[in-house]
């Protein structure tokens, strides 16, 4: 069965006391209207002057949230990708205070993009350069059991802002399971994005998420873990991806590693050094996101032709 959900439910923190929006089964598919990461308070025709006066409570809001029938603790939420639908505009921003290199870039700034939502054609950064359209949705995840008001800022073990750049149309995601119902809510779209998102802001773009939802009962993935098809933006074809969250990026790096060492040994049967040493001559280490203070976003690749 399928389900719409519009952007006027939306949130700007995770609580697990947030009343659901609406009640799945597993197996169910849902449209999410989803607005950009400003809340709607930059336009086509902004300036940088909306950076300045633009309200900090209403930053990247989350559409949802969606209870899960039969989602328990201990669970895993499988959550597939089946497509976007662009809307054909969007920003990126210099935000005073906020980026890898924000002590040296203290000025607001903001360039607007109008582009193909089909991309068939690429986005224009001006005269200056050619940015294929790739989009995904770079805040996505579960409620926290911790009770509480939780800033969607930062990413968390059960996901949330973690700008996983590979979560492309036919991407499944896993999410671990924290609360009943999981409470999955998604939103802060983009339309392109390079791994890091060093200035704090991707392509930044109103976009329609339409996701399909499944269960693994009685097991739980210990971080958000990624399996991504042969499209944009890699070319090698399918892709396992770990991740590693939290606020030192040398133990989100050990976490992402050691998730797919033990996915290796679960699916390929192998022991876990074994699973180490091909990590290490065939694995790619990434930071995913490295602005969303205090938590950064590690991804570990492997792709899945070197076991054909």
């Amino acid at each position: 069965m399928s389900h719409t959900i519009h952007c006027q439910h939306r949130n700007f923190i995770w609580d697990n006391a947030i009343a659901p929006v609406m009640t799945v089964a597993p197996g169910a598919t849902v449209t999410f209207e989803i607005i950009d990461a400003m809340d709607g308070q930059i336009s086509r025709d902004s300036t940088a002057d909306a950076i300045t006066n633009a309200d900090p409570r209403r930053v990247n809001p989350v559409t949802g949230p969606v209870f899960i029938d039969g989602a328990r603790p201990g669970d895993t939420l499988v959550v597939r990708v089946d497509g976007y639908r662009p809307s054909g505009w969007g920003w990126t921003a210099n935000i005073p205070r906020f980026g890898l290199l924000a002590d040296q870039f203290r000025e607001p700034a903001l360039h607007i993009w109008q582009y193909d939502p089909s991309g068939a054609s690429p986005m224009l950064f001006g005269g200056h350069a050619k940015v294929r359209l790739a989009p995904f949705a770079g805040t996505i995840g579960l409620a926290p059991e911790e009770p509480g008001a939780h800033s969607v800022i930062p990413p968390r073990r059960v996901g949330g802002n973690m700008d996983i750049r590979d979560l492309v149309a036919g991407s499944v995601l896993y999410l671990p399971v924290e609360v009943d119902g999981a409470l999955f809510s998604v939103g802060d779209t983009h339309a392109a994005q390079g791994d890091g998102e060093v200035c704090g802001t991707a392509v930044e773009s109103p976009i329609e998420a339409t996701l399909t939802f499944d269960l693994i009962k009685g097991r739980q993935t210990p971080f958000p873990r990624v399996e991504r098809p042969g499209a944009a933006p890699a070319s090698d074809g399918p892709i396992d991806i770990t991740l590693g969250i939290g606020p030192d990026l040398y133990e989100a790096s050990r976490d992402a590693v050691r998730t797919m060492i033990d996915e290796l040994a679960r699916r390929e049967k192998m022991s876990a050094v074994e699973a180490y040493m091909l990590c290490s001559v065939a694995g790619d280490l990434r930071i995913s996101q490295i602005v969303d203070a205090p938590h950064w976003t590690v991804s570990f690749h492997l792709p899945r032709r070197i076991f054909d």
